[in-house]
């Protein structure tokens, strides 16, 4: 079991940046691949971005490609998401997720509660 919660959402103008956390607990935190999700209104959830357990090996959608970063700690049982050169399309609620990597990012049923991110134009 893991249990997440996000934080570091708010409201940017467009080009600014925000970092997302997400502090994981339970057990083995550190063998789950980690990835974010967005879900903006009357969208569906879609994925982010996702890193492996060691951190080694990073996944991005292509529209946040060179804009997002993602990071682990895993001494802190947190993982990061850095957005900068935010765009108006980027405002959704951002959530994390504990899941696996079979060619693709598989999520796992853990996710977190999510957190806002507006980027005013």
């Amino acid at each position: 079991q893991v249990q997440l919660v996000e934080s570091g959402g708010g409201l940017v103008q467009a080009g600014g940046s925000l970092r997302l956390s997400c502090a994981a607990s339970g057990r083995s935190f550190s063998s789950y691949v980690m990835g974010w999700f967005r879900q903006a209104p009357g969208k569906e959830r879609e994925f982010v971005a996702a890193i492996t357990w060691s951190g080694g090996s990073t996944y991005y959608v292509d529209s946040v490609k060179g804009r997002f970063t993602i990071a682990r700690d895993n001494a802190k049982n947190t993982v990061y998401l850095q957005m900068n050169s935010l765009k108006h399309e980027d405002t959704a609620v951002y959530f994390c997720n504990a899941g696996g990597y079979r060619g693709t990012y598989v999520p796992y049923n853990y996710w977190g509660q999510g957190t806002q991110v507006t980027v005013s134009s």
